[in-house]
């Protein structure tokens, strides 16, 4: 089988949600590349945790960046920049073939900021203009904070991946803000092509709700939300209002699914891969989700543009006592203090690393 194939002619771009110095240094990322059509890369705080406190990959380096007094979240981010430059480097010919579709990889401004706007919005800055690649969103977070960075972020020509959305609401007033940043860079004589991306998460629905509802709805809930987002974001790509900034030369902000590994032992590993095909959206996903994929995923058909029975599954879930939009709002929190942890984490990971090293 050739899952990966067959999704890219479903019209669906494939991205990999990981990052490690490994993957670079082994030449794996750019096997994926050639030879699983990944068009693009994603990371966030826990991906560098996990990369970074594991293994012994990063310990030189780290050790040459304290020697140069680097220390805390600016060794930490120049270690992520590092990793994801490379990676923006072999994504460059993808990039360029598409004139910007794909090509990208994405790094997330410190979580401790996802409340903050005005911190988010110099940082997203300074990290782009660090990073130095044109093929590099900054991904900052859905909140409302968030959603007034991201505004700034595009008004200043900053690319972005708006992370931690989790229901066709926020996907819409992500997808607003976006908006508002390309009016305000039209009515400042500004070109409006500047790229974004919205991330959908998935799974994380239905974990958090296996142990609450019928077993006839596990693992349903999140196809379902996600589905209702894709139809909200064809609604907007119709819109007057979006059509008249395409006239302008403006570029759609991607849907993309995120969160789209299988949380479920008893579930099929390429689950949210199969039932979340659809043209001019991208899914990214874990590298044993891509290895599924690629060994036996099939992906066949492409979510229905009226959403097929989405809202009635959701309203099923509704009768079973789930308060679809209380749930949001706790699924994107413990998203943003999820990553605030794993952030921590690995700053404590390096400071003890650091002392080891005579650092």
């Amino acid at each position: 089988m050739d899952g990966p194939r067959e999704l890219q002619a479903l019209g669906q771009s494939l991205w990999l949600d990981t990052i490690t110095r490994d993957l670079l240094d082994n030449g794996t990322l750019a096997r994926y590349v050639s030879d699983l059509a990944v068009t693009g890369l994603t990371s966030n705080p826990t991906i560098f945790d996990l990369a970074i406190t594991r293994g012994k990959a990063y310990d030189a380096e780290l050790g040459a960046l304290s020697a140069q007094g680097l220390t805390g979240e600016r060794l930490l981010f120049e270690l992520a920049i590092q990793d994801l430059t490379r990676a923006a480097d072999i994504f460059a010919p993808v990039h360029s073939r598409t004139a910007g579709v794909d090509g990208w990889v994405s790094l997330e401004v410190s979580p401790t900021l996802a409340y903050d706007l005005e911190r988010t919005v110099a940082e997203a800055r300074a990290l782009f203009q660090q990073a130095g690649r044109p093929n590099l969103f900054i991904k900052i977070p859905g909140t409302g904070p968030g959603l007034a960075a991201i505004e700034e972020a595009i008004f200043s020509g900053v690319p972005v991946n708006v992370t931690l959305l989790f229901s066709p609401a926020q996907y819409q007033a992500a997808a607003e803000a976006y908006m508002r940043g390309l009016e305000r860079r039209v009515a400042a004589g500004l070109d409006p092509d500047v790229r974004s991306v919205a991330s959908v998460f998935v799974s994380r629905w239905d974990k958090a709700t296996s142990d609450s509802v019928p077993e006839r709805l596990r693992n349903r809930l999140g196809i379902a939300v996600a589905t209702t987002a894709y139809v909200a974001y064809r609604d907007l790509m119709e819109s007057d209002r979006w059509q008249r900034l395409a006239g302008l030369g403006a570029r759609p902000q991607r849907l993309l699914f995120a969160s789209t590994g299988t949380k479920d032992p008893t579930a099929s590993d390429v689950l949210y891969i199969e039932a979340l095909a659809a043209p001019n959206t991208i899914n990214t996903m874990p590298e044993e989700t891509l290895l599924a994929l690629a060994h036996h995923g099939a992906p066949r058909s492409v979510l229905p543009r009226g959403g097929g029975d989405s809202e009635q599954v959701l309203a099923e879930f509704v009768r079973a006592g789930v308060d679809m939009d209380a749930l949001a709002a706790r699924l994107q929190e413990e998203g943003a203090q999820a990553f605030v942890a794993s952030w921590q984490h690995l700053r404590d990971s390096i400071a003890a690393k650091e002392k080891m090293t005579g650092g």
